[in-house]
């Protein structure tokens, strides 16, 4: 018996993971990542590096990160605190969904989890008071390797569930795309 179901999204290579929960009378157990499990349903994915972020304020935005061509990542994303709208956005010049977005509720004990393939980039907003994510990474955080999409990019038309606040002044200061952007080769 699996410890996971994958169930494809609709940008290619994305996939929401939903753990098997076990309860009893002294709490809940779920194995949040296996990397045999993603292995046998043809999905590998390596952890290089294991992240936590601590958000704070209702419609914070972090993202949206990624990395290059160079070195690029795939991201295990999960809610361990609070709730987000996670955004994610194909970046893949070859795929049929390239620049589209995609967004999926995780909420801490929802028992889902992100699958997100390189090529992509990534970014939440907070939907409670606060949020703590934990990231797997398939690769070493590189900065020089790294790059981001403005929020607001009337491009991308994310519709954000709540208004934009609290940027880093990183995350404020991406550019809008043109048409030189060539995408994330992988």
């Amino acid at each position: 018996m699996s410890q996971y179901a994958l169930h494809p999204l609709p940008l290619g290579g994305l996939f929401r993971v939903e753990h098997r929960r076990h309860e009893d009378e002294r709490g809940a157990f779920a194995r949040l990542f296996c990397e045999g499990s993603l292995q046998a349903f043809g999905q590998p994915f390596h952890i290089r590096q294991i992240n936590h972020s601590c958000t704070v304020g209702r419609g914070s935005v972090r993202g949206l990160h990624y990395q290059n061509a160079e070195q690029p990542e795939a991201k295990y994303i999960t809610c361990l605190r609070g709730e987000v709208w996670d955004v994610v956005v194909d970046l893949r010049p070859a795929s049929p969904t390239f620049l589209q977005w995609h967004a999926e509720h995780l909420c801490a004990g929802d028992g889902r989890s992100l699958l997100i393939p390189a090529g992509f980039a990534h970014g939440f907003q907070v939907l409670s008071e606060g949020a703590e994510l934990l990231y797997l990474h398939s690769a070493d955080y590189a900065p020089q390797h790294e790059g981001g999409l403005s929020v607001h990019d009337p491009r991308l038309s994310i519709a954000w569930p709540l208004p934009v606040k609290n940027l880093s002044t990183r995350d404020a200061g991406h550019l809008w795309l043109d048409d030189r952007f060539a995408g994330v080769s992988v």
